[in-house]
């Protein structure tokens, strides 16, 4: 994938923090701790967002959706 370069401004204590990580070879650069962390945050803010739309669903509704085809006759169904 693409990397593009972007400069961003952060508090000297944090970044003393990443030159730690750094230091301890945990990671090869500055680069690859923020974007690693970022990375993270995004996809944890994403599965947030899926977890609150799972959450606006009805149950009873999902599993009789789930269920509406078991109500047939299973011998009835074409062989694969």
């Amino acid at each position: 994938m693409a990397k593009t370069k972007v400069a961003v401004t952060i508090e000297a204590e944090l970044v003393e923090r990443v030159d730690a990580l750094v230091r301890a070879h945990l990671f090869p650069s500055r680069s690859q701790v923020i974007e690693i962390a970022l990375t993270e945050k995004i996809a944890g803010m994403e599965r947030g967002r899926l977890a609150r739309e799972c959450a606006k669903l009805n149950a009873g509704e999902e599993q009789a959706l789930a269920d509406e085809g078991y109500s047939e006759d299973t011998g009835a169904w074409p062989a694969y």
